[in-house]
């Protein structure tokens, strides 16, 4: 284990189709010590995916027994499958001193908050609805009933966004970045986080 300070935990949602994955693989590849947690999900792997780099993927009682042995840090079955994060996963990167960034919805967001979890939130909109419909319907094959689901369900979500820290319009993929490597870079440098680090500096002042 690392003797460096623990590390922070952020969390990024969004309206399904809103981009957020694709903006937290990029964030995760320009910002240093910034490790994105990968999630469990009992779904059908999608062709072009891969085990342990998209998802983790298992089957529903395997993901059942986790959530019977309290494994998770949060989870939620979202249309029809479980989707989550294994405590011991983000433990094991923060207490070495990692941050790190998880890319889940509203429900689970509502567990850490009500875990008590110290955490930064940010919630990712799309520039409007109708955006957001299109991009849903350029990328998926779901029926036109599956579609109506998640739109219905993305209306339902875009108003969390008061419950988070902070909010971001992905409007263009890289200036949605900066702005969110912005966030993190501020959230790095409070004061009470800067602590340690300032007052070695202050020792080299005294004479």
């Amino acid at each position: 284990m690392s003797n460096r300070p623990r590390g922070l935990l952020f969390i990024v949602s969004a309206p399904s189709g809103t981009g957020k994955t694709t903006l937290v693989e990029r964030l995760v590849q320009i910002m240093p010590n910034l490790r994105m947690s990968r999630s469990y999900t009992s779904r059908p792997m999608r062709h072009g995916e891969r085990n342990g780099v998209d998802y983790n993927f298992i089957s529903r009682g395997e993901f059942q027994d986790m959530i019977q042995a309290a494994r998770l840090l949060e989870w939620a079955d979202v249309f029809g499958s479980y989707y989550g994060t294994a405590a011991d996963d983000v433990e094991r990167l923060i207490a070495d001193g990692q941050d790190v960034v998880l890319v889940i919805d509203v429900q689970g967001a509502r567990q850490i908050k009500a875990h008590g979890v110290d955490h930064t939130s940010i919630f990712v909109l799309p520039p409007s609805f109708d955006v957001l419909e299109q991009r849903l319907r350029g990328r998926s094959k779901d029926s036109e009933d599956a579609m109506q689901c998640r739109l219905a369900a993305a209306r339902s979500e875009a108003s969390s966004y008061v419950d988070y820290n902070y909010v971001v319009v992905n409007d263009e993929l890289e200036s949605t970045v900066v702005r969110l490597q912005e966030i993190i870079a501020a959230e790095r440098s409070r004061t009470h986080r800067m602590t340690p680090m300032a007052e070695a500096i202050i020792k080299s002042f005294e004479k």
